[in-house]
């Protein structure tokens, strides 16, 4: 749907909080566009920085490795250090181990406690993203999410899909192609509608290809609406070898999955 916020025209869903009030801000100034994702949450209770003792997780990530141990803290620390309340931090999904929505609320509390407006899509481990009108009424203040539409900050626009395993990766089944071909029809429903800005974002969980970087429909698709940069999370420890060249078909690719960037959001471009 098409709002206006001080005479500038918005992309963006209906929802309760999907919505000019926290947008028109950011237009104020030149934006700083951060990135990272694949945060894994699993908290039990509400999180108090004072007391991080006291955080109970049903998930401790410290089983993938000693790199993980108390992630979340070093989340924390690192997004205070480097963004402040007018930055947009881009989160390319896995938010949460919550199988349903209800069970999410403490890690989606926990991404409210942080400076920055969040504009997420959904992962593979997103199971408690369900409705997305429920989603999206759950959410805390400071977040947006991306399904089929898009958002315009200023001069940009970020647009979205989960994504899937692409053609040709050697775990590629016959089942993979239904579900490839529904997300690139989300794909292109976020980008059709944009208009009248200057360069396009895109966050998608899964890397875009396959392990060898076939172009494929999904890159034919952000050439055809010209694509600046894409988003990219789900690789991570050793998989990280098979991520995407920084620029490929004239096209920015930033893999920001939490172990890779050292749990600290990455400056991507300045709007």
């Amino acid at each position: 749907m098409a709002k206006k916020c001080n005479n500038k025209l918005l992309i963006i869903e209906d929802g309760p909080n999907q919505g000019c009030d926290v947008i028109e801000h950011l237009e104020e100034r030149k934006l700083k566009v951060f990135a990272i994702g694949d945060v894994h949450l699993s908290f039990n209770s509400p999180v108090d920085p004072r007391r991080w003792d006291n955080a109970k997780t049903s998930k401790p990530m410290d089983i993938f490795g000693e790199l993980w141990y108390e992630h979340y803290r070093k989340i924390y620390d690192n997004w205070l250090s480097v963004i402040s309340a007018a930055d947009l931090v881009l989160m390319p999904g896995d938010f949460s181990w919550a199988m349903k929505l209800g069970e999410a609320r403490y890690d989606l509390g926990f991404l409210g406690l942080l400076p920055g407006t969040i504009v997420g899509v959904a992962g593979n481990h997103d199971y408690w993203w369900q409705s997305l009108s429920q989603v999206r009424a759950a959410l805390p203040a400071n977040m947006r999410v991306i399904q089929n539409d898009h958002l315009v900050f200023g001069s940009f626009a970020v647009c979205g899909s989960r994504g899937w395993n692409s053609p040709g990766e050697a775990h590629y089944k016959e089942e993979d192609q239904k579900i490839y071909r529904r997300e690139l029809l989300r794909m292109e429903n976020s980008l059709k509608g944009v208009k009248g800005v200057r360069k396009i974002i895109v966050i998608t969980h899964f890397m875009p290809t396959n392990e060898q970087h076939e172009k494929n429909d999904l890159i034919d698709l952000f050439l055809r609406y010209g694509v600046d940069s894409v988003v990219y999370g789900h690789l991570h420890a050793d998989a990280a070898r098979w991520k995407l060249p920084e620029r490929a078909w004239g096209i920015n690719f930033h893999l920001v999955s939490a172990d890779y960037v050292n749990f600290t959001p990455v400056e991507i471009m300045q709007g």
